[in-house]
């Protein structure tokens, strides 16, 4: 877009329409006409790239990478109880280590940039017997499971 301001411009200076430069650069005459009036009001200069769009980001590069270290280190390092990263705990640590505010909400953003990902711990009884759970998938499951031999049959 910044190269297209700058050809617009050129073109004219050469002494072409608004029209005719927006119908080669495949632009709007309005378009044409604001690049005109803010190189006059404003100078050449003024038409460069915006450069960055959006807010900055609150915690730097290394910042970064500190933070993932106190994530592995994990929220029991923190003072928690359990083992489990939630947003609110993940702020809690930003803010602690940085002193830097975000919003739970917003955590998540910052976890998927580090490459973090939505994990659920899987919930299991501890009067789990894996050898008995092993063999319903083994043999009774697929017992269960078979069609009916005769298509006239119930598949009950």
């Amino acid at each position: 877009m910044e190269e297209r301001r700058f050809e617009a411009l050129d073109l004219l200076q050469q002494g072409l329409s608004q029209v005719e430069v927006g119908g080669r650069l495949r632009v709007a005459q309005q378009t044409v006409s604001r690049w005109a009036r803010q190189a006059h009001q404003q100078g050449r200069e003024s038409l460069h790239k915006a450069g960055r769009a959006g807010r900055k980001p609150q915690l730097a590069p290394d910042q970064r990478q500190a933070l993932e270290a106190g994530l592995v280190a994990g929220p029991e390092a923190l003072g928690y109880e359990t083992p489990l990263w939630t947003c609110t705990r993940v702020a809690h640590l930003i803010e602690k280590q940085f002193g830097v505010s975000y919003h739970p909400a917003h955590v998540w953003k910052l976890l998927r940039r580090l490459g973090w990902s939505c994990q659920r711990p899987v919930g299991r009884a501890l009067e789990r017997n894996e050898a008995a759970i092993a063999e319903w998938k083994k043999v009774t499951w697929p017992a269960l499971k078979k069609k009916p031999k005769k298509r006239t049959e119930r598949s009950f």
